[in-house]
């Protein structure tokens, strides 16, 4: 079987990277992971990725005079891995649309909320302030704006009494480590395409 060529940008510890790995080492999954890059050098991630015998690479995006010259770097090494699809992990950098646009449809996130809920950070203490009854992650193709391209797959998880930040934060991240390679799969084997 002939496997898609899959690799994740992260900027930090790299779990929903970590879950993405463990299940792409699986015989029947339809993508392997061929590189691991990373924005920031010293990324908890890269370290974990290099224990898994995968390649890595990372480019401080302030080492660059312009968001373009990162992004041709990115690119460049994307192009050296042979990828043919982007999962971003935590990657805590907006693209660019001239970016977005070229990887239109290959180009996918998780986000920690039932979009279009909660786009940006701190989406555990916006469900909770808003109280809400139900929060969850969504895997969704990347667009220019940010946390608002098409849905791909979303995961449900129940707000409980006495849920913190914290606490919320952590059942979701359950629901992220199963939903994100489930939907990977899917975008792989054709069965979610960009609309449009």
């Amino acid at each position: 079987m002939s496997k898609a060529r899959v690799a994740i940008l992260i900027s930090g510890r790299g779990s929903n990277m970590e879950a993405l790995i463990r299940a792409a080492q699986a015989s029947d999954y339809p993508a392997e992971i061929v590189g691991v890059f990373s924005n920031i050098p010293e990324a908890a991630g890269l370290e974990t990725a290099r224990a898994h015998g995968l390649a890595t690479a990372a480019r401080h995006h302030r080492d660059f005079p312009t968001k373009p010259a990162f992004e041709a770097a990115l690119e460049a090494q994307l192009t050296a891995w042979g990828t043919e699809y982007v999962a971003l992990a935590g990657f805590m950098r907006l693209l660019s649309a001239e970016f977005t646009t070229r990887w239109q449809g290959r180009l996918i996130n998780i986000h920690p909320s039932l979009l279009p809920l909660y786009r940006g950070l701190h989406t555990h203490e916006q469900a909770l302030a808003a109280g809400a009854r139900d929060h969850g992650c969504t895997v969704h193709f990347v667009t220019p704006g940010m946390d608002e391209g098409p849905v791909i797959a979303q995961a449900r998880v129940p707000v409980m009494p006495g849920d913190t930040p914290e606490t919320l934060a952590a059942r979701v991240l359950t629901a992220e480590h199963q939903l994100y390679p489930e939907a990977l799969a899917r975008l792989v084997r054709g069965e979610v395409v960009f609309p449009g």
